[in-house]
């Protein structure tokens, strides 16, 4: 495993070394390897290519039918930018210098289907993983940060834990069988239409919540934080994302209903959850429609699904609106969201997405979420108000059906309270410039996601933000990354 992550990081490093010719030359490099015809691999006058032969997405083959389930996977992404205009800067901010940094996951999901019958199935659940490197300004400075896959807290190091353990029923209730695609979090290859989905312990809640097919996997997708979950969505979790959780489904012919019950840290952003779910936890709803939005307007056969989501925080969360006032009255040097009495309070908010094919090829989506604004940001990122649109493209037709590209746009704001708190000095754990002249942070972002050999990917990826931090003093600023990612 040790071998395995160098020789896979090493490049990378190497390439980090030789500034911008570097990164052109390599874009030209995968770009010519994307444009290569299906037919340009090794093949001897012998052989013949066969037209309907599905195309190996992973290094070693995987049963659909045992028992047991084994699957790794890992994820390396190189950022940079260049210098960009910041006539003022702070601990939180991102630095306008210009940097590059690298960062690596993996991941082993293991599983087990403990009873497997027509009506019932239980499974166990486990997964290691190991995060390594670090993100641009140590992932500080963005709303909408540019990597989804960077811890926010490198100091814990790359020695790896336990990201997921959990237990997963089902329980049928008739209506015949469905289809369905064997996952790491779901091994069943066939499920009741209508049945009752089960899940408790550790796990993530954006494992089944707020999914969206176009723009969720930061390995294969889009890179930023707000494009691949709900950024106004302060689901519970972890400094690393995780927490211990239990989640009830149920699941009919064009809908779906969850309710999940999970456990809050103990700070922002900390990696220590609060056991005392009567003072701490996050309780969400979300209803599922799989039926587009144009669904009247085009054929059948173009699949789309519609989601609405609900949350309410319960924790030891300040108030921006308190904070000012303290400071106003000189009761601190800065306003310092973390100096209140320790009480819990509430946050809630709601937001949904969609996702509709438009031909065989092209899928649209977008995202919405709102949030009361008032109190602190606790779990996720520094957004109260988020709005995306965006598309995926399949390159199926120019005969490279693993390929796709991919555009999207999101906006980010926060409520004024929030605006206050920044531009007098506040820090959240995300941000803080030590000013701020407000305006929405608005991003752009675009990837190739290139499949080079078996479970082999390359992506390339630019995101241009302007008002990085919200602050319109700062920026705009381009940030480039190349992405290789390896499913065995």
């Amino acid at each position: 495993m040790l071998r395995t992550k160098f020789d896979l990081y090493q490049p990378f490093t190497a390439f980090a070394h030789h500034g911008s010719k570097s990164m052109t030359r390599l874009f030209s490099f995968l770009l010519a390897a994307a444009l290569l015809p299906a037919h340009a691999c090794a093949q001897t006058p012998q052989q013949e290519a066969v037209p309907d032969a599905p195309i190996p997405a992973t290094l070693f083959p995987h049963s659909d039918t045992s028992r047991f389930y084994a699957q790794g996977q890992a994820n390396i992404i190189f950022q940079a930018h260049g210098p960009f205009h910041s006539p003022y800067e702070s601990d939180n901010s991102l630095l306008s210098r210009g940097e590059y940094k690298t960062s690596l996951i993996g991941t082993l999901y293991l599983g087990a289907q403990l009873v497997r019958t027509p009506r019932y199935e239980t499974e166990f659940l486990l997964d290691f993983e190991s995060a390594g490197g670090r993100g641009i300004s140590e992932a500080l400075g963005l709303a909408g940060f540019t990597n989804l896959d960077v811890v926010r807290n490198p100091n814990l190091g790359s020695k790896p834990y336990i990201a997921r353990i959990q237990m997963h029923g089902t329980i049928g209730l008739g209506g015949g069988t469905t289809e369905a695609e064997r996952t790491p979090f779901s091994l069943a290859t066939k499920v009741p239409t209508r049945r009752i989905d089960l899940r408790i312990g550790k796990l993530s809640l954006p494992d089944v919540l707020d999914l969206n097919s176009i723009g969720t996997d930061s390995h294969l997708q889009f890179l930023n934080w707000t494009v691949d979950n709900n950024g106004a969505w302060d689901y519970a979790a972890d400094t690393r994302g995780y927490t211990y959780a239990a989640i009830a489904e149920y699941d009919d012919k064009i809908w779906s209903a969850r309710y999940a019950f999970a456990l809050m840290p103990t700070q922002p952003n900390g990696i220590d959850i609060d056991w005392n779910a009567r003072r701490a936890r996050g309780e969400n709803t979300e209803f599922e429609l799989r039926k587009g939005l144009l669904s009247a307007f085009l054929p059948s056969e173009r699949k789309g699904t519609i989601r609405l989501l609900g949350f309410v925080n319960h924790a030891n969360m300040g108030l921006y609106r308190d904070a000012i006032k303290n400071y106003l009255a000189g009761l601190t040097p800065t306003p310092d969201i973390d100096v209140h009495a320790e009480r819990p309070t509430v946050k809630y908010g709601f937001g949904g997405n969609f996702e509709q094919e438009l031909t065989s090829n092209l899928r649209a989506y977008g995202r919405f979420g709102w949030n009361e604004g008032q109190h602190e940001s606790y779990a996720y990122t520094e957004v109260d108000q988020t709005i995306a649109l965006g598309a995926d493209y399949n390159m199926q037709s120019h005969g490279r059906p693993l390929d796709k590209i991919g555009l999207t746009y999101v906006t980010n704001a926060i409520k004024r309270d929030h605006q206050n708190y920044l531009k007098l000095g506040g820090k959240g754990f995300l941000l803080g410039d030590g000013n701020l002249n407000y305006a929405r942070e608005d991003i752009v972002e675009a990837y190739y996601n290139v499949h080079t050999w078996r479970g082999v990917f390359y992506a390339l990826d630019m995101q241009y933000i302007t008002h990085p931090g919200y602050n319109a003093d700062r920026g705009p600023v381009l940030v480039e990354s190349v992405r290789m990612h390896v499913d065995f």
